[in-house]
């Protein structure tokens, strides 16, 4: 059994409308703070919203938000730039995966001795950096959002490298489900499947503990009932349910890792213009078929969480049930099953497979997982 470390550094607030104390908590870390956000979020006027909290305390928000959905990490050089130039105490997050990216970037390199290619290509800061306040905006979660390490887009071949970071970089979190997009049932079912994804993975995975399962069981129990509700046209709180769920996942990825299928799913979303969620869900059913051949027990109680078996079933058959569910739950919500749905082209996933194999923590994942491992699961899934 492998040792368990656990330490978690940020203060964290969850709920409808907490970001009403993004002031107060901000505060007492300073007074001038770049917000670095996307244009999105000036819809329904979120931005406008978050500048006025800040204002209304006092502080003096300075506002850079030019982050698009395709964000490269040199786009952090600017923000960073801005950040030193006003002489700001504190970075906030305040978007989905791209952006909180971007963010963490930008408070390492405001304060670090070290560029944006210095820190892909492996260089690590371990002391130097601003404070970094999340505040997602997107559903699904940010498996990244207490680990000291995160994925970033390489602008010089736009594949997926991991950031390694001061673990104390994130000093607070803000998860208020109201800030989330709210999108369709097709649509917002991926970001449940992608954090399924996650969370099987990371159940699995050779780091797994009784720390970690105990949070991601309670995860993988959350998505598999946002997904019935979706099939089933039930009346649900997707958006609470998905914060929590996602919450619940990055707490198991804090003590366990994520694999090759997440590995495969940022580098993909780097590489072409496809969001994430819908790279994890068509890799989704291939995935838990490697992980039925090299965690069976594991994955039967997967299913038993996910309410597809029972004690008279057989470990291998629960197991199998839990691949049947997922594959199910996406032919009933008619989200894409195939990568080439894409307009991808697969003698272009090559680079992209040798990218995620070599992402640090896809060595944790239950077998051996070599570049020529990564690229059949993309030709299975293309």
């Amino acid at each position: 059994m492998t040792d368990t470390l656990f330490k978690l550094d940020p203060e964290i607030i969850i709920g409808r409308d907490t970001v009403n104390r993004a002031g107060a908590l901000s505060g007492s870390r300073g007074s001038k703070i770049l917000i670095a956000t996307e244009q999105g979020l000036h819809e329904n006027n979120h931005i406008e919203r978050l500048i006025r909290i800040f204002e209304d305390v006092g502080l003096h928000p300075i506002l850079f938000d030019e982050i698009p959905a395709q964000a490269a990490a040199d786009l952090a050089e600017n923000a960073a730039s801005l950040a030193r130039g006003a002489c700001c105490d504190l970075i906030v997050g305040f978007g989905g995966l791209k952006t909180q990216c971007i963010a963490k970037l930008v408070s390492i390199l405001a304060a670090s001795r070290f560029g944006v290619f210095e820190l892909l290509d492996g260089y690590r800061e371990e002391t130097a950096f601003l404070p970094y306040i999340a505040i997602p905006t997107a559903g699904g979660g940010d498996p990244f959002l207490f680990t000291d390490y995160f994925t970033a887009v390489d602008p010089r071949d736009r594949l997926a490298k991991l950031i390694k970071c001061p673990r104390a970089l994130c000093s607070a979190v803000i998860l208020d489900p109201g800030l989330c997009e709210s999108l369709s049932g097709k649509y917002a079912s991926t970001a449940a499947f992608d954090g399924l994804c996650v969370s099987l993975e990371a159940y699995c995975s050779a780091k797994a503990s009784f720390l970690s399962d105990a949070f991601l069981e309670q995860a993988i129990s959350r998505y598999a009932r946002i997904l019935r509700s979706y099939t089933d046209n039930q009346p649900f709180d997707f958006l609470n349910a998905s914060i929590n769920a996602g919450f619940l996942a990055s707490l198991g990825v804090l003590v366990s890792a994520p694999g090759i299928g997440s590995a495969l799913s940022y580098t993909l979303s780097g590489k072409f213009p496809v969001a994430k969620s819908w790279c994890s869900t068509v890799l989704l059913p291939y995935i838990m078929e490697k992980l039925v051949a090299t965690r069976p027990e594991k994955m039967a109680r997967a299913a038993y969480l996910m309410g597809e078996s029972n004690e008279s079933v057989s470990k291998a058959e629960a197991a199998n049930m839990a691949v049947e569910f997922v594959r199910r739950c996406m032919g009933q919500l008619s989200v894409p099953a195939r990568l080439k749905d894409f307009n991808l082209s697969l003698d272009r996933l090559v680079p992209a497979a040798e990218a995620a194999r070599g992402l640090e923590f896809v060595s944790a994942s239950p077998w051996t997982v070599s570049a020529e491992d990564a690229y059949d699961l993309l030709k299975q899934a293309f």
